[in-house]
């Protein structure tokens, strides 16, 4: 069989005719017909076989939705955490109380004039037949700054953790964090229970993110020793503090009564309405964002923080 010339020349045949001859593996351009010469380039020179569109498509889908989507959730997340730090009074805790409200609980009476703790002194407004009279303005401030931090804790899903060692008010103080989802430990405290919790309670334990003191006595008018131990972990702290109470490892002191069943009852209360209005607020405000969508969510916030969240 003869060889081919490429160079733009007819090939003649022993019978002077054009050769037509299909010659697999060879392409002479401007020769045979454009169907045949196809057919001859899809033999001579096969391409590696490479997935169809579908399969492209289906292989970077996953890591593609996944990846947006788990950025979704991280900027949702960043979101939501941040929206509450925009306001002074996220939660609407103003409205729970009052100075009269504190007044009517009984939160003003103290302890006798002997009984006087110094660090208690800048708190007390004055004393009447011989017994410490507690300025409930100053009540009223640190009581708003205490249920802000508490109601903010609990937005962020923190563990809270109730502590008394008041026993005629152990029931109460169990009933109020059941009803807010939250712990309560009204029993005797063992010392070191929060600084060797993996000792005592096995490893990877969660230790609270807030601790909140209805009582920071003992039975034995001595500090707890949950409010020792959390001030040498770091556990941010929320205590009510009678004039005879040391308010220096307190977080959050609120000084007030902590012995009349009025105004324990209040704080109970009061923290119960805190947490249980963050956990709805949390709730509302992913359920809003997610609605929004990622763009709708960039530029505006997503309810008037001044409703209530229950």
């Amino acid at each position: 069989m003869r060889g081919l010339e490429s160079s733009g020349t007819n090939t003649q045949g022993p019978a002077g005719g054009d050769n037509k001859a299909s010659l697999p593996g060879v392409a002479v351009t401007g020769v045979w017909p454009r169907s045949l010469r196809l057919r001859v380039l899809q033999t001579a020179t096969p391409s590696p076989t490479r997935p169809s569109s579908r399969t492209l498509g289906s292989a970077a889908a996953p890591a593609l939705s996944q990846s947006e989507d788990s950025g979704g959730k991280a900027g949702l997340q960043d979101r939501v955490l941040s929206e509450p730090l925009k306001h002074s009074d996220f939660f609407n805790l103003k409205e729970l109380f009052s100075v009269r409200s504190l007044f009517d609980a009984r939160v003003h009476l103290g302890h006798k004039t002997g009984c006087r703790h110094r660090f208690m002194e800048p708190y007390i407004f004055g004393s009447r037949l011989g017994q410490d009279i507690i300025d409930l303005e100053q009540t009223a401030e640190h009581l708003q700054l205490a249920l802000n931090f508490t109601a903010h804790v609990a937005y962020r899903k923190g563990i809270i953790l109730f502590v008394s060692r008041n026993r005629q008010f152990s029931h109460l103080i169990e009933s109020t964090a059941r009803d807010c989802g939250e712990y309560a430990h009204t029993r005797y405290f063992k010392g070191g229970l929060l600084t060797n919790a993996p000792l005592l309670l096995g490893p990877g334990v969660r230790l609270p993110d807030l601790l909140i003191f209805l009582n920071t006595l003992n039975n034995v008018f001595e500090p707890h020793a949950a409010v020792r131990d959390a001030a040498k972990m770091n556990i941010p702290t929320v205590g009510v503090v009678d004039t005879n109470c040391n308010p220096c490892l307190i977080t959050y002191p609120v000084p007030g009564n902590d012995d009349s069943p009025p105004s324990v009852q209040l704080f109970c209360r009061l923290f119960r309405t805190a947490i249980s209005r963050a956990k709805a607020k949390r709730q509302q405000v992913e359920a809003l964002y997610r609605l929004q969508g990622p763009e709708g969510a960039e530029g505006r916030g997503p309810a008037d923080p001044s409703t209530p969240g229950t």
